[in-house]
Parts: structure tokens; sequence; C-alpha cells
């Protein structure tokens, strides 16, 4: 079974009225850089050039200069998604298993990255970096992210700040290694890490800010999100999907 078995009908996003408090907006705006959550994993990231991350169940939004598919699963390379972003001059950066699916789109190019990888689009500077699992399993010795797949997170350089987008991981040592000062972060668990693996993460990371992801869609909910912030030191911002 290559992607993860869920039922999308089941989980719906969070709302405004589902009882919780919520992050400051739908936009966090750091050093100039406006950022996005669009739910789940997916973000839109503003800073001259439009850039987005694993869109999924969104709605239309900016046209896409630039957009980054972690790997291949549903819910992170949704064509259905990127038809209402994309365009002719959009650049998409992606894991090679994604390739295939992305054919489909009429794009400007399809750039394939491998952990370790850096290239720069336009003024944005983009390295891949490991994302993978160590403890979160399908079935025995399978975990649901292999390390050999190569799939990726990325850190996103918009005129000298570094954004790491972790993609589906756990807590794993090349975090030492990366340099970031907004970490975005999963926290919901079964497929990524639980939220104390993301605090730990973040001790590891060592960011100047935190906005937990990968919730409130498949699995995991707001109060992980908010948990984070009892956690760790650092300023952690929950911040509401964009409808």
């Amino acid at each position: 079974m290559s992607q993860e078995r869920f039922d999308h009908r089941t989980v719906p996003f969070l709302n405004r009225n589902d009882g919780y408090s919520h992050g400051v907006s739908e936009m966090y705006e750091y050093q100039g850089v406006k950022l996005t959550w669009l739910g789940h994993d997916g973000f839109r990231i503003q800073d001259g050039q439009v850039v987005y991350v694993d869109p999924y169940q969104i709605q239309a939004g900016p046209r896409a200069d630039i957009v980054l598919v972690s790997h291949e699963h549903s819910d992170h390379c949704s064509v259905d998604d990127l038809k209402k972003i994309t365009g002719p001059n959009t650049t998409i950066v992606a894991h090679a298993q994604s390739k295939a699916e992305l054919s489909k789109l009429k794009v400007k190019e399809i750039r394939i990255m491998k952990p370790g990888d850096k290239i720069n689009v336009g003024d944005v500077g983009i390295e891949a970096v490991p994302a993978y699992n160590v403890n979160k399993f399908r079935e025995p010795g399978k975990v649901f992210h292999p390390k050999e797949d190569g799939k990726l997170g990325f850190v996103i350089t918009v005129k000298g700040l570094r954004i790491y987008h972790a993609g589906d991981t756990d807590h794993i040592p090349e975090m030492k290694n990366i340099r970031a000062d907004v970490a975005l972060l999963p926290v919901s668990g079964t497929y990524v890490m639980t939220v104390q693996e993301a605090a730990e993460a973040v001790k590891t990371l060592n960011p100047k800010v935190v906005i937990p992801m990968h919730y409130g869609a498949i699995v995991g909910s707001l109060k992980d999100a908010e948990a984070l912030q009892g956690l760790v030191k650092c300023e952690v911002k929950v911040l509401d999907k964009e409808l």
C-alpha cells in the first residue's frame, strides 16, 4: 500500500465554531513574509513570488509562481487542488515519485529534488531535506514513510528568512543540521510526529517561531496544535485555516 488509508468524508476540517481558541488570524506575517495555513500540511508563502507547499482540499487562491510537493501521497500531491492555483508560469518542485501524477498539469516546468539538493527558483532558495518515519508503522517492520523513499521536507529561503516545512516526518537526526527561523511542524501522530515528539524537534531545531500543521483533516485536532504551546519555549503560532 503506497498511501495512507483514510476516508476524507469522516474527518472534516476544523471550523471557527468548534469551541476552541484559534490563532491570531488566517495569515501570519514575519519579517515581511506572509504565511497562510491552508489546512493539513498546506501553506502559502508570499513575498513577491507566491509559493505553495502541499496544497490539499483548498479553495481557489493566488496563482502560484512555485509549488513544492513533498511526496506522492494524495493528501500532499493533489492534482485536483493544484489545478486551482497553477498555470503556464508555475514551476513545480517535487519528490521523484510524484512526477507521473504532476505531469498531468500544464505548468512551466517540473523540477525533481532529492534530500540534500539545493536550487533557486527566481528569488526563492529551496533546500530539500529528509522526511521519514522511525516509529510510525503501517504494519510490523514497515513505516508509512520509509527513509529509503527519499521523501522531502523543504527549507525555503525568502529574502533571508529561512522557513522549514518538515513534510511527513518523525523527529529525525538530520534535524540537527537544519537551520530555520520559522518551523512548520506536524503534531498529530499516527503518520508523523506526536506533539511531544514535535516539542523535542523544536529543541533540536531551535527556531524563532513554530507553526503546527498536519491536523484537523485526517488525524489530529486543534488540541494537538495548542498543546505544543505549553511544551516549548519559543513562540508558537496556531493559525486558522484559510476558508
